[in-house]
């Protein structure tokens, strides 16, 4: 059902061998709009280290869709708008939101 992706502030590698004891949560993350294309499904358990931040999570989809135009993504963490300085907790849901383009002309 949902995959679980280990990420931190220096890559998995790094992160699983210099923070071997650190704590870990996870989050789940929900996509919108192109990303669910992008991204191939609608949501995915994301383990990080203890303290991260929405900036974290951004990294790690930074780094799995380069050329995405993630300066307009808004965020939203439990259902509130969040800013990349909020600091997660164990079973947040967060959500990014791509801008939303289209409609009616009339």
């Amino acid at each position: 059902m949902n995959k679980v992706v280990i990420a931190g502030k220096f890559g998995a590698m790094a992160v699983r061998t210099a923070v071997r004891y650190a704590l870990w949560m996870r989050v789940r993350v929900l996509y919108f709009g192109v990303l669910r294309e992008r991204l191939g499904g609608d949501q995915e358990l994301l383990e990080m280290i203890d303290g991260a931040t929405v900036a974290g999570v951004l990294n790690v989809y930074k780094e799995r869709v380069p050329g995405f135009a993630w300066d307009s993504i808004a965020v939203a963490v439990n259902q509130e708008y969040a800013r990349a300085e909020v600091v997660l907790r164990d079973g947040d849901d967060v959500a990014l939101l791509p801008p939303v383009s289209g409609g009616i002309e009339g």
